[in-house]
């Protein structure tokens, strides 16, 4: 018996992440990217440490908006500010932070189940 979740065929599904890339619906993509379930955009953060509210605008502007935003924050999880945090619930986002990795599965569930669900992901 198949269990996979059923997703449709126009949603962006992360198939593999590696060093410096990111493998979304079978096409490659070097560095950090933000998913959306319609779309994957390069994203041109540079690392955790100097993230701001304006590296999240496309988040913050998406239409529909985003339910959740998951950060893969690298090999490693790592807390997000609570001033960056804080900026980006006023903005109407809820982020939650792991590991790339685990940003990528969730991700994945997420969207099976139909969540409005994005993920800025930086590479590992």
């Amino acid at each position: 018996m198949d269990i996979t979740p059923i997703i449709p065929a126009d949603r962006q599904v992360i198939d593999t992440y590696g060093t410096g890339r990111f493998r979304v619906s079978n096409t490659l993509h070097e560095g950090a990217v933000i998913v959306f379930p319609d779309r994957t955009i390069p994203w041109p953060a540079t690392g955790f440490a100097g993230l701001s509210l304006a590296d999240f605008e496309p988040v913050t502007k998406a239409d529909p908006g985003v339910e959740v935003l998951l950060l893969g924050s690298g090999p490693k999880m790592q807390l997000l500010p609570s001033t960056l945090r804080r900026q980006l619930k006023e903005a109407g986002v809820v982020v939650d932070v792991m590991d790339t990795g685990a940003a990528c599965r969730t991700y994945n569930v997420l969207l099976a189940e139909g969540r409005r669900v994005a993920a800025a992901l930086l590479p590992v």
